[in-house]
């Protein structure tokens, strides 16, 4: 079996950039968001053949990209977890861990990858995930406050993440926040991802359910904190005008 098996979730239709093609193939600094990722998980040398989930104008996608990757198909946007579990009849049994990233977030770098990678077969966590921690929701740091929170203990162990939409009043100021790069146990993931329910504001299956799944099961999780340029999303024109800006390549 292979160690790490990276999914990249690449189903967004893009609504908010007001566009026609898919999210992913978005231009930044002259090549599509996703591609981005895809040349720090070459550099990370984690994984050689990354599978992609790609939705309804998955075609564009495939077409932008070629054939070197393995593709699954999100037929209906129903939730980060739904997407991840499309993969399944082509992955489960095939790799020990299986690494989430987003082909919105493009600045993720090749050493986080291998950071990510390293604490989760080291520490020999369930679930290993990458957090950051922002001074406050304001300037640029506004893009994250639609980012689920991360809430801790008094000893400082992760107890569960909330979405920003089902979040309290006193859980929105909490300033570490979760871009939801995750590694997990695979056997594990797959049993809870069947597990998920979608009883949230939005009616979805939320993969940061398994943060809380982890918990409850006293699974043990690891985590390292990144800078957050890495964890920038880009859902609308405001926030590709920020990723111009304020990173480069």
């Amino acid at each position: 079996m292979q160690k790490i098996q990276i999914v990249i979730l690449a189903a967004g239709h893009g609504k908010r950039m007001n566009s026609e093609i898919p999210k992913v193939l978005t231009p930044l600094h002259g090549k599509p968001l996703i591609v981005h990722l895809l040349d720090s998980i070459k550099e990370s040398g984690v994984c050689a053949d990354p599978v992609i989930v790609i939705g309804q104008k998955g075609d564009q996608v495939r077409a932008a990209l070629g054939d070197g990757y393995t593709y699954a198909v999100q037929a209906e946007q129903l939730g980060t977890g739904h997407a991840v579990m499309s993969t399944e009849s082509l992955l489960k049994d095939k790799a020990e861990n299986i690494m989430v990233l987003y082909g919105d977030q493009p600045y993720m770098s090749a050493e986080t990858i291998r950071k990510l990678a390293e604490m989760h077969v080291s520490s020999g966590a369930y679930l290993t995930m990458a957090t950051t921690v922002v001074e406050d929701f304001e300037d640029w740091r506004g893009g994250f406050t639609n980012f689920s929170r991360i809430i801790r203990d008094a000893d400082g162990k992760i107890l569960r993440t909330v979405e920003n939409k089902d979040a309290t009043e006193e859980e929105k100021k909490i300033t570490e926040v979760n871009p939801c790069y995750f590694c997990f146990n695979a056997a594990w993931m797959w049993r809870e991802l069947h597990g998920l329910k979608n009883n949230n504001a939005q009616q979805e299956y939320y993969l940061t359910d398994l943060v809380e799944a982890a918990c409850n099961e006293s699974k043990p999780i690891a985590s390292i904190v990144i800078d957050p340029h890495e964890a920038l999303g880009v859902n609308t024109q405001e926030q590709l005008e920020l990723a111009h800006s304020i990173v480069h390549p």
